[in-house]
C-alpha cells in the first residue's frame, strides 16, 4: 500500500475521477508525488523507467482535463504508460509490473478500461485514434480522442499514413495528436525528422496570431482565408517545424515545455475546444526528475531492481554471454574478415547487440529508426549491388516487415542474413514481444534457409553459415543465455540442412529445434530415447529423418514456436510426402497469446520444460514409463 504520509495527494487518487477533485493549483505537487512514487516503485520491481519519468506532467494533465475513460487516450509507445497505470487504479500493484499475474508492462485492454488500445510495438496510436474518432462520429457521441506519440515512435512510416488520411478527410475528424518530443528512442533518435524537430523553438506569439486570424477571417474555405493560411504556414515554417504537419492537414500548436504544468493546462484547455485534427508538439526530457536517468537516458530506459539512492550498479564477476552478446561479437569478427558486410537495425542498437559494431565500423552501421519495412528493403537494395547486409531485428519486429522479406528479398533470392533475436518465448514483456510465430512464417517462404541454434557456439556457426550462403537466410535465437557451451572464435560454417544426433536411444526419437535441445537431452537420458538437434527448420535433414523413421516407432517434435505451421509441421509434411506413416507427437507453444511472466514459467506452462516434455511423451507411450524408471534406478545404483 502507498504511504499516505509521503504521498498525501497521490494516496487519495484511485482513479482519474479522484484526480479531478483537486484544485488545478495542486497539479504540480501531484506530479511531483507521482514522479517520486514511480522512482520508488520501479526501483523495487525493475521495468521501463526513463520514458515514464518524461511524461509525468503530461499524464497528470491529460487525466485531469479529459473525462477518461469516456474520453479516449491512446499511448504510443506503450512503455511510457507506467504513470498512466498508477493514476488509473493500478497504483498499489505497479510494483508487480512484468511479473507473472502482475501488471502488464504495456497498455492492455483486458487489464483496464483506461487502456484503450494495446500497444507493445510503436507508431500505431494515430491510426487507432483516427479509427476511434471516426467510429465516435458515426455513433454521434461526444468522446474526445487523444493520441500520445513519442520516444521515437514518430519515425515509423505508419504514422505518416495515418496523418495523411486524417488530414485529408472531409468532414475533418476531431482528434488531438500529442507529439512527445524527447529526441530519444531506446537509443538516440535518428533521421531527418529528428533534425527537423531539433530546430524547434517555442513561439506562442505565432500560435496566438494564427488562432486570432481564424476568428477574424471566419470560413476557412473562403479565398482570403485560404491565401492567409498558406502565407502563414510558410512564414511559420521558418521558425518552427510546423510546415510538415500543417501541409498534411493538422493544425499545429507548439512547441511547448512538456514539464510546465501550467502551460500544458492552458494549451490543452484551448485545444479541447477546437474542431478538426490538432497536433500539439511538446518538448520533454527522458528520465526527467531523476538526475542519473537524465544523464544516462539509454542505460535507464529499462532497468532491473535498483536502489534509487545509489542508482544502477554494475554487476561484478564474469557473466555467461547471452545470445545477443554472441551475435555482437560475431558481427565484429565477420566484418573484420569481410569488408562487404553491412549491419542494419531498426532502432535496436542496444537490444540487438550492435553497440560495439556501431563504434568499430560506423561507416558500415545503419540505424533506420523505427522503420522495419524500410530496413529490410534497404538491405535488399544493398544486396543488389554486391554488399552483404545483416539485418539485426527482434522476431516480433520482423513481423512488421514480412511483405518486404517475401517480396523484396526472397522472391529475388537476394543475399541478406536476418539475425533474429528474441525468438520463441521472451517472458516479462508479454505477448507483444513474444517471438512465437517466426518459425511458422519463415518456414513457408521459398528460397529461405532457416536455422535455430541449440547453444551459443552453434549460434555463431549458424551466423557464419547464413552469411556465407548465397541467398536469404535467417538465424533465430532466444533472449538471454544458453546452456553455457564454450565458443569457438573461428568463423566456421555448418553443412546446410544437416541435423546432429546428440544421443542414440531406442523406440522414440526426440526431434528438437533450437533452445529446446538441452531439455530434450535430459528427457532422452531418463527414458533412453534418441535425441536429435535438428538445427535447420528449412531445409530439413530429409535423409536422417527417413533413416530414423525406419528404426523408430515414433517421433516427438519440440520447438518454442506455435505448433501450427511450425518446424514440427514440416517434419509431418516430409513424412507424408514420402509415404511414411508413423505416430508423431508435436510439442510446442499453445494456440494462444501467452501473458507476461518469466521465460522459465512460460515454458513450463506450455509443457516445454523437462518435466512437461517427459510427461507428454509418457502419456503418448505409457509403456516407456517402466523402462524409464528401471533406467533411473540403475543409474542411482
Amino acid at each position: 500500500m502507498i504511504d499516505s504520509t509521503r504521498y498525501p495527494r497521490l494516496a487519495r487518487i484511485d482513479a482519474p475521477s479522484d484526480l479531478r477533485q483537486f484544485d488545478e493549483a495542486e497539479l504540480p505537487a501531484i506530479a511531483d508525488e507521482l514522479r517520486a512514487y514511480l522512482i520508488e516503485s520501479v526501483g523495487k520491481s525493475g521495468g521501463h523507467f526513463g520514458a515514464g519519468l518524461g511524461v509525468i506532467e503530461l499524464t497528470t494533465v491529460l487525466h485531469y482535463l479529459y473525462d477518461t475513460p469516456h474520453d479516449r487516450v491512446v499511448w504510443d509507445v506503450g512503455h511510457q504508460t507506467y504513470p498512466h497505470k498508477i493514476l488509473t487504479g493500478r497504483r498499489d500493484r505497479i510494483h508487480t509490473v512484468k511479473q507473472k499475474d502482475g501488471v502488464a508492462p504495456f497498455p492492455k485492454r483486458e487489464e483496464s478500461e483506461y487502456d484503450t488500445f494495446g500497444v507493445g510495438h510503436s507508431s500505431t496510436s494515430i491510426s487507432a485514434a483516427l479509427g476511434m474518432a471516426i467510429a465516435n462520429a458515426q455513433a454521434g457521441n461526444d468522446r474526445r480522442v487523444v493520441a500520445v506519440i513519442g520516444d521515437g515512435a514518430m519515425t515509423a512510416g505508419m504514422v505518416y499514413e495515418a496523418l495523411n488520411h486524417a488530414g485529408g478527410m472531409e468532414p475533418e475528424p476531431d482528434m488531438l495528436v500529442v507529439l512527445n518530443d524527447n529526441r530519444m528512442s531506446i537509443s538516440e533518435a535518428v533521421g531527418g525528422l529528428t533534425k527537423m524537430l531539433g530546430r524547434a523553438t517555442g513561439n506562442r506569439t505565432l500560435n496566438a496570431l494564427r488562432e486570432g486570424g481564424k476568428k477574424l477571417l471566419g470560413d476557412k474555405n473562403n479565398p482570403t482565408a485560404k491565401f492567409v493560411r498558406r502565407w502563414e504556414e510558410h512564414w511559420k515554417g521558418m521558425f518552427v517545424p510546423s510546415t510538415l504537419f500543417e501541409e498534411m492537414g493538422f493544425h499545429y500548436t507548439g512547441p511547448i515545455d512538456g514539464h510546465d504544468v501550467q502551460a500544458l493546462v492552458e494549451t490543452l484547455k484551448t485545444l479541447k475546444g477546437l474542431k478538426g485534427p490538432q497536433l500539439l508538439h511538446i518538448i520533454t526530457t527522458k528520465g526527467k526528475g531523476y538526475e542519473l536517468a537524465e544523464g544516462d537516458q539509454i542505460g535507464y530506459h529499462a532497468v532491473s531492481p535498483f536502489d534509487p539512492d545509489k542508482g544502477l550498479v554494475a554487476k561484478s564477476g564474469a557473466k555467461k554471454p547471452t545470445y545477443t552478446d554472441v551475435f555482437g561479437d560475431w558481427i565484429c569478427d565477420m566484418a573484420a574478415a569481410d569488408p562487404l558486410l553491412l549491419g542494419i537495425t531498426p532502432a535496436m542498437r542496444e537490444g540487438s547487440g550492435l553497440v560495439r559494431f556501431s563504434k568499430e565500423y560506423p561507416a558500415r552501421y545503419f540505424d533506420t529508426a523505427i522503420a522495419e519495412q524500410h530496413a529490410v528493403t534497404l538491405a535488399a537494395g544493398m544486396a543488389c549491388e554486391g554488399a552483404k547486409p545483416v539485418v539485426a531485428i527482434y522476431s516480433t519486429f520482423l513481423q512488421r516487415a514480412y511483405d518486404q522479406l517475401v517480396h523484396d528479398v526472397a522472391v529475388q533470392k537476394l543475399d541478406v542474413l536476418f539475425a533474429i533475436d528474441r525468438g520463441g518465448v521472451v517472458g516479462p514483456d508479454g505477448a507483444t514481444h513474444a517471438g512465437n510465430l517466426d518459425l511458422s512464417f519463415l518456414r513457408c517462404v521459398p528460397h529461405m534457409v532457416v536455422m535455430a541454434p541449440a547453444d551459443e557456439n552453434e549460434c555463431r556457426a549458424m551466423l557464419t553459415t547464413g552469411f556465407c550462403h548465397e541467398g536469404p537466410a535467417a538465424v533465430r535465437y532466444p533472449r538471454g543465455t544458453g546452456p553455457g557451451v564454450a565458443i569457438d572464435t573461428r568463423l566456421d560454417t555448418l553443412p546446410i540442412g544437416k541435423a546432429e544426433v546428440r544421443r542414440h536411444g531406442a523406440r522414440i526419437a526426440l526431434l528438437a529445434f533450437g533452445a529446446i535441445v538441452p531439455a530434450a537431452e535430459q528427457v532422452g537420458e531418463t527414458l533412453d530415447l534418441t535425441v536429435v538437434n535438428m538445427r535447420f527448420v528449412r531445409p530439413l535433414d530429409r535423409a536422417l529423418l527417413l533413416e530414423l523413421a525406419m528404426t523408430h516407432d515414433g517421433f516427438v517434435t519440440l520447438e518454442d514456436n506455435v505448433i501450427a505451421g511450425g518446424a514440427g509441421s514440416g517434419v509431418a509434411e516430409l513424412l507424408n510426402a514420402e509415404g511414411v506413416t508413423m505416430p508423431v507427437l508435436h510439442l510446442g507453444l499453445p494456440d494462444a497469446f501467452q501473458h507476461h511472466a518469466s521465460r522459465e514459467d512460460l515454458l513450463a506452462e506450455a509443457g516445454l520444460d523437462v518435466a512437461g516434455i517427459r510427461e507428454a511423451v509418457l502419456r503418448r507411450w505409457p509403456e516407456l514409463r517402466s523402462g524409464g524408471v528401471a533406467l533411473q534406478a540403475a543409474a542411482a545404483g
